[in-house]
């Protein structure tokens, strides 16, 4: 396994919607080790959440893996989670304001409005379909994520733009903005 490059804000790979992968694709030993080096990324930067974008791969994959963690210490476990050709069906109407990060946007955190549950079908790391529905921190990890896979990320969520900070000045100097 290795750790990969993160791609920053700027760079190009960032900005383009992701290509899908077939079953077949999704079976190479080269996806495979994709995965695998992908997770071990997030878990280098301490992420609870990495989009094959960010690691300057166009595909429609993204992993997902919430344990304790020192930058998101307050939620709870998620196991992890592998999905390519993610579509989120279905949001819910209720929403709810939180701090977010990227690991694609070092440093800078902002306030972000989310759905507090969401209905998502995929494939796994086997190619098998799957559908689920998450809700609270896994709900927003994951449209955050999937969100990178479209090209989008999160400071373009932000309603309020002076909640945009760096990590280091909230550490200093508090703020509850958050619902």
């Amino acid at each position: 396994m290795a750790i990969l490059k993160v791609a920053r804000m700027g760079h190009p790979v960032l900005r383009k919607p992701t290509q899908k992968l077939s079953r077949k694709e999704i079976l190479t030993a080269k996806t495979q080790q994709l995965v695998d080096d992908m997770i071990e990324t997030m878990h280098e930067y301490h992420g609870v959440g990495l989009a094959a974008p960010q690691v300057h791969e166009s595909k429609r994959l993204l992993v997902v893996e919430v344990k304790p963690n020192p930058r998101y210490p307050e939620v709870g476990v998620v196991p992890l989670t592998v999905l390519f050709n993610v579509h989120i069906n279905d949001f819910s109407k209720e929403t709810e304001e939180d701090w977010e990060g990227c690991l694609s946007i070092p440093g800078l955190r902002g306030i972000v409005p989310r759905a507090t549950a969401i209905e998502l079908q995929a494939l796994d790391r086997n190619g098998k379909e799957v559908s689920f529905k998450a809700s609270g921190f896994f709900a927003r990890v994951l449209q955050h994520e999937v969100d990178h896979l479209d090209g989008i990320l999160f400071p373009e969520r932000i309603r309020d733009l002076s909640t945009l900070a760096f990590e280091e000045e909230l550490q200093r100097f508090p703020r509850n903005d958050a619902n």
